[in-house]
This record gives structure tokens, sequence and C-alpha cells, in this order.
């Protein structure tokens, strides 16, 4: 009896999934898959060695070459016979932790990710929220982080940390725009931010403070504290708001940034 395959693990999904040729094409597709690409991304980009790579993927090193020389096969064919490249498919799972808390060291070049992200699926709604450490960073225009979510069927499929660039309600906004960003759970935000993503249709939850993961499934479950009205004022840092559940209970609430 066959040994079943063991599941690669990657980082990240890649933010690019497709290439094709320039010039003439021949009708033709290569698919190379999430745990090849992956291989290609640490032996070829990181300059990992074949055990660094199998130790970081966590599997074997002759499956590391196999993959290995497998990749380059087909990444070879795309190139010289003009052949549409896509990045689909695959034996993997998504590494669970974050560059700031992984054991395993696997995440330190989260921060060179690009800050757009792959489309999401039509039945997929995509959830950011502000993320410093773990938790959620409590001033919006000041976001040097957003911890993207996708959630199908009511249950988190892939979590992604993704790097700002730099700082600003409108080009913040713009930003999960472009990443088709459905719902923001946030801190303190300006009303000027707050008007931005009500023109992209991102849907707002401000006033949430705590572990990000903990706010997304609360929010899953329809029981997030938040705020309609949380705001920042730019001088001190400080927002306040009438806090409620999704559900019911209100409250009252003043805190520092």
């Amino acid at each position: 009896m066959a040994r079943p395959t063991r599941c690669r693990r990657i980082c990240f999904e890649p933010a690019y999934d497709s290439f094709a040729p320039g010039g003439i094409s021949s009708g033709g597709k290569i698919i190379l898959t999430l745990d090849e690409y992956e291989v290609i991304r640490l032996i070829d980009l990181e300059k990992l060695t074949h055990l660094e790579c199998a130790k970081q993927m966590e599997i074997s090193r002759t499956t590391v070459t196999e993959i290995y020389e497998t990749a380059r096969c087909k990444i070879a064919d795309s190139i010289v016979n003009g052949k549409e490249l896509v990045i689909s498919g695959g034996n993997y799972r998504i590494c669970s932790e974050t560059p700031a808390n992984c054991r395993r060291n696997c995440c330190k070049h989260q921060g060179k990710i690009t800050r757009f992200i792959q489309q999401k699926g039509d039945n997929t709604m995509r959830i950011a929220v502000t993320y410093a450490n773990g938790n959620i960073f409590q001033h919006f225009g000041h976001s040097s982080q957003f911890k993207i979510y996708d959630i199908e069927n009511n249950e988190i499929v892939s979590q992604q940390v993704i790097d700002t660039n730099g700082q600003g309600h409108g080009a913040l906004a713009t930003l999960l725009n472009g990443n088709q960003v459905d719902v923001l759970i946030c801190g303190g935000i300006g009303g000027g931010a707050q008007n931005a993503l009500a023109q992209a249709g991102i849907k707002l939850f401000g006033g949430v403070s705590g572990s990000a993961d903990e706010a997304v499934k609360a929010y899953l479950a329809g029981i997030l504290t938040y705020s309609d009205s949380a705001t920042c004022n730019h001088h001190a840092h400080q927002h306040s708001c009438g806090q409620h559940q999704c559900g019911e209970d209100k409250h009252g609430c003043s805190g520092n940034n």
C-alpha cells in the first residue's frame, strides 16, 4: 500500500498566480503547484539549501529535490515553448504563525511581500484587521500592517499579514479596496477614513481592541463588540465610543490609542 503524501508547509500564497508570454503564445498551459512554487522561492530566491528548505516545509530532503527538479522543468517548458504558467493547487498548508511569533523563523521575509494579494474567489468574504504583534492596532491612519482573512462558509480558510508601506487614511482605504476587502475591524478611526471606506463599500467595525484573531472569530460568531462612532483625535491620539455587540449589549468607553 502506497504511503500517503505528506502535506507541504508553505509560508503564504503567491501574490501573482499566472504568467503569460508577451510574444506569440503556443496556447499551452503549465500548472505549477503551490508547493513547487514554494520550493523554487525558498531555494532560488531565499537561497536556502535543500536541507533547510526541507526543514521549513516539514518534508524530506529527497522530496524537496524531486519537487525542485519538476518545478524547474515546468518553468523551462513555459519559457522556452511560450506556454502560460499558472500557479495553482498542490498538497500544502499555509503557515499559521506570524512574523512576530513564528518559532521556525520561516516568516522573516514577510516584510518583503507585496502590498497586494491574489484575487479572492466569488464566494469568499475578505476581512482586514489593523495589526501589530497579534493585536488590533489602535490608530487606523498609522497602521503599518493589516492582517487579511479570507472566509468561506463562515470559516477562516486563509490568513496573511501585509505591509502598508506608508500611512494616511486615503492611501490605506485605497489599499484595502485594491485588495478586495469587504470588512475592516480596527480601533480608533477618523471621520475622513470612515467616509473613504464607505465610498469603497467596505463595512467598518471600529473601536475594537485585543487579539486580531479572536476579533475575527467573534465577528463570525455575531458577538463582536464594536462602535458605530469610533473616532481618533489626531492631536491627543484618543478615541471615545459608545460600544455594542453585534447582537445586543451596549456600553460606554473611552481610551488612549
